[in-house]
C-alpha cells in the first residue's frame, strides 16, 4: 500500500499520492477529503475543483467524477499547484527562549501564536520570530515555512517547543520524534474528575487503568469525515495509532481537575480528542470541550472563569529528550501561564 505523504515530504513533481484503506468512504471526493494529510492544507471544496480540473488521476487515467467509487488498494495521485514563491519573512517579535545553542533552540510558546506560517496565518508565527531571532543559522529542513520545526502545539497551546538551527540537529530530533522518545507532558484543566474507578470510563474501547491510577488512552484518530478542521477516534483502520496518558493531580469539588498528560504518540489534537472521548473534555476547548459547565450558583466566580475561559486549558509543561549531537540528556520544565494559574487557583479556591 502506498501511504500518503504529509506535506513536508511531498515528492519532487509536488503531488500527493494517497491509498484507500478499508473502511474509506465510498465516494472519491469524500475519501480524498479525510485521506489527504491536513499539512497539505486542501480543503474539500478545493479538492473537489481540483477533481473537476484533471488534477486526480489513478493508474495514469483522470478522474474527474468525484461521485465515483473507490474501492481498497487503489491508489490516487494528486498533482498539486505549483508552490508560490512567497518570502517568509523575520519579524521582530519577542521570544522566551528556555536554552540555546548552536544546534536547537526551546522556545516557551505564548497562547495565541501560530507555530508556522499557513493559509490565513501568514505573518507574526513563531517561525517569523525565529528567522529574526536566529538568522541564517535556522535549519532549512522542512521547507520555507517551516524551517526547522519539528512539531508543534496548536495556536492556543501554551509551553514548550524544540526547534532545530542545523540539518544535524534537525535529523536526530525528527528521529527521536518519530521513534517516541521524547518525554513530552501536558497540564489540562478538565470538566469532571477522571476515576481510574470508573466503570463508565473503564467500560469504553481502548481505555485502560494502569498502575498508580493511571489511566491509558489508546485509540486510532483520523480526520473527522464532515469537518476537516477536526480530528476524531475511529476504529476502522483508516487512523494512525495514538497513545495518551492520563494522571489526576488535583481535583475540586466544582466538577472539574487538574491532569498531567503525557504522549506516546504525538497526533494533531491528541490530548483534546482523547479527553473528550473519555468524557472529560478541556474547559475552554471550543472544538472538543462539549457543553459541561459549572454551576455559577454554587461555585461563583471560579465557575464564572472556567465557563468562560477563552481558550483550551492545555500547556506542555515539560520537554525531554536528548541533545541530537552532544547525547546529553535535556530536560525542560515551563510554569503555568498567568491564565491558567489563575484558574487552577480559582478552582482550588472554591473547594
Amino acid at each position: 500500500m502506498v501511504p500518503s505523504y504529509a506535506a513536508d515530504d511531498l515528492p519532487e513533481d509536488d503531488a500527493i499520492f494517497v491509498a484507500i484503506p478499508f473502511g474509506a468512504p465510498a465516494r472519491l471526493d469524500k475519501a480524498l477529503a479525510v485521506l489527504v494529510p491536513e499539512d497539505a492544507a486542501l480543503s474539500r471544496s478545493r479538492l473537489a475543483r481540483m477533481i473537476d480540473e484533471g488534477a486526480v488521476s489513478r493508474d495514469g487515467e483522470v478522474q474527474r467524477d468525484g461521485k465515483a467509487k473507490v474501492t481498497e488498494g487503489e491508489v490516487y495521485r494528486i498533482q498539486l499547484d505549483p508552490p508560490e514563491d512567497v518570502e517568509t519573512l523575520a519579524e521582530d517579535i519577542p521570544l522566551s527562549v528556555i536554552w540555546e545553542d548552536g544546534d536547537l533552540i526551546v522556545i516557551d510558546k505564548p497562547a495565541g501564536m501560530v507555530v508556522h506560517p499557513a493559509p490565513g496565518s501568514p505573518r507574526g508565527t513563531l517561525v517569523n520570530a525565529l528567522l529574526h531571532h536566529c538568522g541564517d543559522t535556522l535549519s532549512g529542513i522542512g521547507g520555507e515555512r517551516r524551517p526547522g520545526i519539528v512539531h508543534r502545539i496548536d495556536k492556543d497551546t501554551t509551553g514548550l517547543l524544540v526547534v532545530a538551527k542545523s540539518d544535524r540537529a534537525h535529523h536526530g530530533l525528527a528521529k527521536q520524534f518519530e521513534e517516541h522518545t521524547v518525554d513530552r507532558r501536558y497540564v489540562a484543566v478538565v470538566n469532571g474528575v477522571p476515576q481510574a474507578g470508573d466503570p463508565r470510563l473503564r467500560g469504553l474501547r481502548g481505555i485502560s487503568v494502569e498502575a498508580g491510577g493511571i489511566i491509558r488512552i489508546a485509540t486510532e484518530l483520523a480526520r473527522h469525515r464532515t469537518d476537516r478542521q477536526r480530528q476524531a477516534v475511529v476504529w476502522d483502520g483508516v487512523g494512525r495509532h495514538a497513545v495518551t496518558r492520563v494522571r489526576v493531580m488535583e481535583s475540586y469539588q466544582s466538577g472539574a481537575a487538574l491532569v498531567e498528560c503525557w504522549l506516546e504518540t504525538g497526533r494533531t489534537h491528541q490530548i483534546r480528542v482523547h479527553m473528550a472521548y473519555a468524557g472529560h473534555g478541556l474547559i475552554g476547548d471550543p472544538t472538543y470541550g462539549g457543553t459541561r459547565r459549572l454551576a455559577p450558583k454554587v461555585f461563583g466566580d471560579a465557575a464564572e472563569l472556567a465557563n468562560s475561559f477563552p481558550r483550551q486549558a492545555l500547556h506542555a509543561a515539560t520537554l525531554g529528550f536528548d541533545h541530537p549531537v552532544t547525547g546529553e540528556k535535556l530536560s525542560f520544565a515551563s510554569p503555568l501561564p498567568t491564565d491558567l494559574a489563575g484558574l487552577v487557583a480559582a478552582l482550588r479556591d472554591a473547594g
